[in-house]
């Protein structure tokens, strides 16, 4: 089983370091057009009040839209060349193989999250101070983004659209995770909706702890940590459901 595992992460990896010349292209652009963003809303200054709280969000983006790319780019490969039900003949439960694809999306989303967000941080020398209480939030925010990740894998199984889901949805969460406006600017209506979204929750939680200087139980206490297990746990279950179910119809289909 650990050699199916293995050789399954394996194989993500090389399957996205095949070409790097697009994901160094996408991220430079990225990385433009977050700093040009600011640059606009701050009329032709680089805000240093908003700058480390939109980067910490951003970061969550790079990581959700790079993990997503890794769980669903495989499966829609396999699916349109026809080798989707061969590589669920091996005596290994599916849910091993998507456990590879996740320790995947996660190496791969952190490493280019981290990537992404330090030429920023160089260029208009933004500061993110290290707090022990922000590690909590910030393993949340990962699970978090999994899960999400994951259930797009499930919904790519089965729908030919998931690649205009997939951009609906991380395009949604670029506009309201706090990645240009921390969530606190936002009207109430607006960021109520906004934390309905993967990855909110989780800066917001971090950014209190990061920034506002809270400790894990004023996290607690302020509703933050709670509402972003809670979340975690949901998006988790019911991306499991869904891929129980869409994995057996796929295969019935195939």
């Amino acid at each position: 089983m650990h050699e199916v595992l293995r050789a399954e992460i394996g194989k993500g990896l090389r399957v996205q370091l095949a070409h790097p010349a697009g994901h160094v292209i996408t991220l430079l652009i990225s990385t433009m057009m977050y700093l040009g963003l600011q640059f606009v809303l701050g009329q032709g200054a680089l805000r240093q009040d908003l700058l480390p709280p939109t980067l910490v969000a951003i970061g969550g983006y790079w990581f959700l839209q790079y993990a997503g790319l890794v769980m669903v780019a495989d499966l829609i490969e396999e699916k349109r060349a026809g080798t989707f039900t061969q590589s669920q003949m091996s005596p290994a439960p599916p849910s091993l193989l998507m456990l590879g694809r996740l320790i995947t999306a996660s190496v791969f989303g952190l490493a280019v999250a981290a990537v992404a967000a330090l030429v920023p941080m160089l260029v208009a020398q933004i500061a993110i101070p290290l707090r022990w209480a922000a590690l909590l939030p910030a393993a949340l925010l990962v699970v978090n983004a999994l899960a999400f990740t994951f259930l797009l894998a499930a919904l790519a199984l089965v729908s030919p659209m998931i690649g205009a889901l997939q951009s609906l949805f991380t395009s949604l969460v670029l506009l309201l995770n706090g990645s240009f406006l921390p969530l606190h600017l936002y009207p109430d209506w607006l960021a109520a909706a906004a934390r309905l979204l993967p990855t909110t929750l989780g800066i917001e939680a971090l950014t209190q702890t990061l920034f506002g200087g809270r400790t894990l139980a004023e996290v607690w206490t302020g509703g933050a940590l709670p509402w972003l297990l809670a979340h975690t746990l949901v998006l988790t279950a019911v991306a499991g459901l869904l891929f129980v179910r869409n994995h057996r119809r796929a295969l019935e289909s195939s």
